[in-house]
C-alpha cells in the first residue's frame, strides 16, 4: 500500500450501514457481502451510532477482510444537515461515546413530530410503522419512515417518497439540530480516528459555503474527504479530487451502501481513486485491524 499504484488498485469501502442505523443488513451480512465483492479493506459508518462495530470486527475477522473503526456523524454547517464520516477510532474512547450519544438523542423527538406532519395530510400511524424498520429506535430516520411508507402503498417506491414528502417544503420534512462541526471533528480525533467529509457534492451548498466547510473542517483538524462516492457522478470525482489536494487532505472511497434493494451502488462496486491522491488508509496504516 506504499506506492501510488497500490493506493489506486486497493478496493476500499469505507462508507456503509446496517440495521444499527438506517441499513438493512446486519453487520455480518455486510462483511460477507464486502468480501464476496472484492473489497480489500472495510469500515462499517452507521450513523451516529458504534453498537455495531464489535460485530462488524468481528465479522470482518471471521472472512479475512481487513478493517477500520467507522461512524457518520450529523452536523449543522451553514442551516444545512453535512456529513462527517471517521474512521480508525476506538470505540469505546469517552467524548465520541458521548457525543454520539448527545447527537443521537434528538431523534425520537423529530420523528414524532414529521409522524404528525404526515398524519395531518391524511397518513396516520407513519411513527409506529417506521419503528418496524428501525433495528435501533434511537435511530430512527427518514429512511425508516420513507421504508414504510412505501410498505403502506403510499409510494411506489423511496425515490417517490422523498421526492414527496420528508424534504424541505413537503410534509414531514423537520429539521433536526446536530451536532457543531468543530465539536464532530474532535470527537473523532480526540478517539485516535480521523474526521473525513462524507459526500460534499450532496449538500446544497453556494461555492463559497462549500469553501467555508473545507476550511473550517481542515482548521478543526479534519484529514480527509470523500471522493469516490455512491453519492458523487463520475464528473464530481476530480473536482473534489483537486479540493482534496489543495486543502492537503486525504482521500477516501466509499459506497455509502444502505440496502441491496434501494442503492444503485454495491460495496466494492467504485471505481479506484486517482493516482495523485494520498488515500485515508494509508494515514491510517496503523488503525487497520487485520485478521
Amino acid at each position: 500500500m506504499t506506492t501510488n499504484a497500490a493506493h489506486r488498485i486497493l478496493n476500499a469501502d469505507l462508507h456503509c450501514h446496517s440495521v444499527v442505523s438506517d441499513g438493512t443488513l446486519t453487520p455480518e451480512s455486510l462483511a460477507s457481502r464486502a468480501k464476496a465483492n472484492g473489497v480489500e479493506l472495510w469500515s462499517l459508518t452507521d450513523h451516529d451510532e458504534i453498537g455495531g462495530q464489535q460485530r462488524a470486527l468481528a465479522a470482518a475477522r471471521d472472512v479475512g477482510l481487513p478493517y477500520l473503526t467507522g461512524t457518520e456523524v450529523s452536523v449543522t454547517f451553514a442551516g444545512t444537515t453535512v456529513h462527517i464520516v471517521g474512521l480508525g477510532f476506538d470505540p469505546e474512547h469517552p467524548a465520541l461515546v458521548q457525543g454520539l450519544s448527545s447527537t443521537r438523542g434528538g431523534r425520537d423527538q423529530r420523528a414524532l413530530e414529521m409522524a404528525e406532519q404526515l398524519a395531518k395530510v391524511g397518513i396516520p400511524g407513519v411513527f409506529e410503522g417506521a419503528l418496524k424498520y428501525a433495528g435501533n429506535p434511537e435511530l430512527i430516520s427518514r429512511s425508516h419512515f420513507a421504508r414504510y411508507l412505501v410498505e403502506a402503498g403510499v409510494c411506489a417506491d423511496v425515490s417517490e417518497v422523498f421526492r414527496k414528502y420528508l424534504t424541505e417544503g413537503k410534509p414531514g420534512f423537520v429539521p433536526h439540530r446536530w451536532a457543531k462541526l468543530g465539536d464532530a471533528v474532535r470527537w473523532i480525533g480526540e478517539a485516535g480516528g480521523m474526521a473525513v467529509i462524507a459526500h460534499p457534492a450532496r449538500y446544497d451548498l453556494s461555492p463559497t459555503a462549500e469553501y467555508a466547510l473545507f476550511s473550517e473542517f481542515k482548521a478543526h483538524g479534519g484529514g480527509g474527504v470523500e471522493v469516490v462516492t455512491g453519492s458523487h457522478s463520475p464528473s464530481e470525482y476530480p473536482k473534489y479530487a483537486d479540493m482534496a489536494i489543495e486543502f492537503d487532505l486525504a482521500a477516501s472511497r466509499g459506497s455509502d451502501f444502505h440496502s441491496p434493494n434501494e442503492s444503485h451502488t454495491d460495496l466494492g462496486a467504485l471505481p479506484f481513486l486517482e493516482g495523485r491522491l494520498t488515500p485515508v488508509w494509508e494515514r491510517l496504516a496503523d488503525r487497520i485491524h487485520f485478521h
